[in-house]
């Protein structure tokens, strides 16, 4: 059984602000290219994945795993990352 996600307020803005989907964001946590550890917050992981709805950009998702689901805190677009 998959865990749901729940977004944070923060995260909802964003998604709104800009023009992300929320299906490209759950595709990119439950199947991600790559992932890496927050630099700041050790319960934050940060997945990654292309849209190619958004001519392959990189989707940078910064999550928190609990035992009962996924808490989204950002997302957005990392003109920075490449995979590994």
């Amino acid at each position: 059984m998959l865990k749901p996600v729940v977004y944070t307020d923060h995260a909802n803005t964003v998604l709104l602000d800009r023009g992300l989907n929320p299906a490209s964001v759950e595709r990119v946590l439950r199947e991600p290219q790559w992932i890496e550890p927050d630099r700041i917050d050790p319960a934050v992981v940060r997945y990654f994945g292309a849209v190619p709805e958004r001519d392959g950009r990189y989707l940078r998702v910064a999550a928190v795993e609990t035992p009962v689901n996924f808490r989204i805190a950002s997302v957005f677009l990392d003109r920075r990352a490449r995979p590994k």
